[in-house]
């Protein structure tokens, strides 16, 4: 664990960013007192998805792929 004034934190952040990302704890002091404390957020490893959750809670038509089909024939071919 390193201390260093907030002085030094100001002027080398990106430093003291990468070592915290790194797995460093660092202690930023005012006056020689802790105050605040940089660590790494902790990496959540996203979970794959689980596939048909929704199987029973929706239907679709059995027309569902040519419903209102001469609606969009119209907008497409004729522009109205």
């Amino acid at each position: 664990m390193q201390t260093v004034n907030i002085h030094e934190a100001k002027t080398q952040f990106s430093r003291f960013v990468d070592k915290a990302e790194a797995g460093e704890e660092i202690v930023i002091a005012r006056a020689g007192k802790p105050v605040a404390r940089l660590v790494a957020l902790a990496h959540s490893t996203p979970q794959p998805r689980k596939l048909g959750l929704g199987k029973s809670k929706f239907t679709f038509p059995e027309n569902f792929d040519c419903l209102n089909a001469a609606e969009i024939v119209g907008m497409f071919e004729l522009g109205k």
